[in-house]
């Protein structure tokens, strides 16, 4: 939820921490600070909002020099934004210095021990206490007062420490929080995700749950929590710098919007046959005979991922008649889930950190089940602890509002549904061909879809002064009108619900009002009729409707306000395009309203805390 950046090296540390930092933005703008080591001591510079206003701190005569720091960009969890909340945090002698990501679960207990030790906070925050703790328990040693910190401090977190006791020195700390380490030549990095680091070096080590790195400028030892030294491999970046960049477009949305052609593509690369008659998954290794033993699957995620979830268990039950349950992490965790080892865990994130999901995660092994992860990030926390895991090639996604990633995420689903039905020679294998010659075709209809881009900028005006909106749809449409619906509340802030259009006369027909916007998703030919009948409900009521149906139904023209045409897909697999207009109505809406598109209040891209 937070950003970490540090340096150590032969550079200015401020160049290379506010460079980071502008890199990590989107993980947290509430704030932001830089410590660096200068003159003997720690000079420390913090400012509320976003890092535009550290930058200007810090620029001109107040710039400050040194070579080894630390930098934080914060999203608030413990204690409202402010100078005194944002990061990096010290203890009362100034002898320790930290920055951290995650959230300090035992924090009020250690604090009132500390406090009744002498030491003061000057924050409201829970990473304060490992400054303080730091400072208490020091040993006359940096790694080994680091060591014995972690054994006192509970719940998920990365860190990254300085001390003016053993200067030219940082250590990095990773429990259940990303953090990576850059490789240089005479300097070091540490970073809380790849693109803060690129423009420096490509060569990096993704630090394991438990485990400590200690950096000086010509060196990298890696540990466990209890000192003993680690082996790690060299990751090397192959993206380019451009691809974590804004590449011409106003915002990261848009050009993430754009680049689902080419995502979709890559997803379906190398996964299809040559014959383009089944799916090959290489990177699943089943035991002999697990396939045909799974008798429930359970699909565990949270937010966009989870409305992927919805249409992945449509998908399975379809071709592999297993039953699906697909339900959101934060729920899930505690309901006490009957798993056995037949059951498959399917777990859905972008970033392959996000808390609520990692959770289930460890959860479902502790059970015995096998878990298969979908996520976007290679090195990741998902990626690492699942048994088996699908990449999604969608590239950095930087901004909040997930686009790209949820559409990969729903052409992994539909690969993987065709691979279990081969597997268990499922009576619908026959339909696999078909299936996977409509995904082949998927990335060119996804350009094609692109462009009712001006049409719908020009129809997202009429919500500049709009505070609700409704998304109707039925069947793969319903889960796609959720999609649509967090879009568009998340980035525009109007109040906005989804409902199963048959669920109208239920209750919400009460709020259809004159001139309220009805987004009706129209794609499945099976339910057509039925959500006619329902679009004609709420027009009887007097509410706008904006249809998003197929090319060519000229039927739908005499029953809405306005039309949105897609190409026409196989109904089964019309989600991954149905969603792009929904996803450029929410974008032109943000912008009409005059929001932060790619950070919108109170979100943080990467949820990695509770």
């Amino acid at each position: 939820m937070c950003g970490i950046v540090g340096y150590i090296g032969s550079k200015q540390a401020q160049d290379v921490l506010l460079h980071g930092l502008s890199k990590l933005e989107y993980r947290g703008y509430d704030s932001a600070g830089i410590a660096i080591f200068e003159n003997g001591g720690v000079s420390l510079k913090k400012s509320v909002g976003r890092l535009a206003n550290l930058a200007e701190l810090v620029d001109g005569p107040d710039r400050i020099t040194g070579s080894q720091g630390i930098g934080h960009t914060r999203w608030a969890t413990h204690g409202r934004p402010s100078d005194e909340n944002a990061h990096p945090h010290q203890d009362g002698t100034g002898n320790f210095t930290i920055v951290h990501n995650g959230i300090i679960e035992n924090y009020m207990q250690l604090r009132e021990e500390l406090t009744a030790k002498g030491h003061t906070f000057l924050s409201e925050t829970d990473s304060e206490v490992v400054a303080h703790l730091l400072d208490d328990m020091w040993t006359g040693n940096f790694f080994d007062t680091v060591i014995a910190v972690s054994q006192r401090i509970h719940g998920a977190y990365a860190l990254g420490i300085m001390t003016k006791h053993e200067p030219g020195k940082l250590i990095a700390v990773r429990k259940q929080s990303p953090l990576i380490i850059g490789l240089g030549e005479g300097e070091n990095f540490i970073a809380s995700d790849i693109p803060a680091i690129l423009e420096y070096t490509r060569n990096v080590y993704i630090l394991d749950d438990g485990e400590i790195a200690v950096l000086t400028a010509d060196r990298v030892e890696t540990f466990d929590l209890v000192g003993n030294p680690t082996t790690k491999e060299v990751y090397e970046v192959t993206w380019s710098a451009s691809a974590a960049e804004k590449g011409g477009y106003e915002h990261f949305m848009l050009k993430e919007i754009h680049e689902q052609p080419r995502a979709i593509r890559d997803t379906l690369t190398g996964r299809i046959s040559e014959d383009g008659q089944n799916v090959v998954f290489d990177e699943i290794n089943w035991p002999a005979g697990f396939a045909e033993k799974i008798d429930r699957v359970h699909i565990v995620a949270c937010g966009t991922s989870w409305h992927a979830g919805m249409v992945g268990k449509q998908a399975i039950e379809r071709l592999t008649r297993i039953p699906v349950d697909c339900e959101v992490a934060s729920e899930y965790r505690y309901r006490d889930p009957i798993v056995t080892e037949n059951t498959l865990i399917i777990v859905i994130t972008q970033s392959g950190e996000t808390a609520d999901t990692m959770a289930a995660l460890r959860e479902a092994k502790l059970q015995g089940s096998r878990v298969l992860a979908i996520t976007n990030v290679v090195g990741s926390s998902a990626a690492r602890e699942a048994d088996d895991v699908i990449f999604t090639w969608a590239g950095p996604e930087i901004s909040v509002a997930s686009t790209k990633a949820y559409t990969t995420q729903l052409v992994s689903l539909y690969l993987f549904a065709g691979w279990l039905a081969q597997e268990r020679k499922t009576p619908f294998v026959s339909e696999i061909p078909s299936i996977l010659s409509g995904l082949q075709q998927l990335p060119e209809l996804a350009a094609m879809a692109l462009q009712t881009e001006s049409e719908i900028e020009s129809f997202a005006k009429n919500l500049a002064d709009k505070e609700n909106a409704f998304f109707i749809g039925r069947g793969l449409d319903y889960a796609v009108s959720l999609e649509g619906s967090l879009k568009l509340k998340e980035i525009s802030y109007m109040h906005v619900e989804a409902y199963a259009a048959g669920e109208l006369k239920h209750g919400t027909l009460a709020l259809i009002v004159e001139d309220i916007p009805v987004i009706a998703v129209v794609t499945q030919e099976s339910l057509y009729e039925k959500t006619l009948s329902n679009i004609k409900e709420v027009k009887a009521r007097d509410a706008f409707v904006l249809a998003v149906a197929f090319e060519g139904d000229e039927e739908i023209q005499k029953s809405v306000d306005q039309v949105i045409t897609i190409p026409r897909v196989d109904p089964f697999l019309a989600p991954v395009i149905a969603v792009i207009p929904l996803q450029l109505l929410s974008y032109y809406a943000s912008v009409v309203r005059g929001n932060d598109v790619d950070n919108p209040r109170n979100l943080a891209k990467s949820v990695t805390v509770e």
